[in-house]
């Protein structure tokens, strides 16, 4: 637990991140965070209890087989969030995917963490409306945090 009484946050790369600033992701990150401790979903949040929470960068392979063996579905996905603290987040996928929201890699990662911290928090995304509401909800956090940067997340 830090100082501010929030959980530590650190971001880990095994993939290739093409040169995603990490730093910069990680002061994004954090910035983030106290605006995702004050949305509490409808499920038990663990965030607030939490001393660290670990953020892994990794591939669409690696996401894939922990999505089969945690989730029984070997496809990749965007964002894994285990409720000890651990956060898993796919780069393929955020290179892939972000274009299409009008974000970059960054941005994208970004809101892939947002929405892993979000779920630490008790939101929940298996059924409407409540993935409506985390989706408007991750978003509304995402713009929180651009407004904020001293200068954006880069535009790879």
């Amino acid at each position: 637990m830090s100082e501010a009484g929030l959980p530590g946050l650190e971001i880990y790369s095994h993939a290739d991140d093409g040169g995603l600033p990490l730093d910069r992701l990680v002061e994004a990150a954090k910035a983030a965070l106290p605006w995702c401790l004050g949305s509490r979903g409808g499920e038990e949040p663990v965030l607030a209890e939490l001393p660290e929470v670990e953020v892994s960068l990794v591939d669409d392979a690696v996401i894939a087989g922990v999505h089969g063996e945690f989730m029984d579905d070997p496809t990749p996905t965007d964002v894994i969030t285990f409720h000890h603290g651990e956060i898993l987040v796919s780069l393929d996928t955020a290179r892939r995917e972000g274009p299409t929201h009008g974000n970059s890699a960054a941005e994208e990662t970004l809101l892939y963490i947002i929405h892993g911290l979000l779920h630490l928090n008790g939101h929940t995304d298996l059924r409407e409306p409540d993935r409506t509401a985390m989706h408007r909800e991750q978003e509304t956090i995402l713009d929180r945090v651009r407004s904020i940067l001293t200068e954006p997340l880069p535009e790879n």
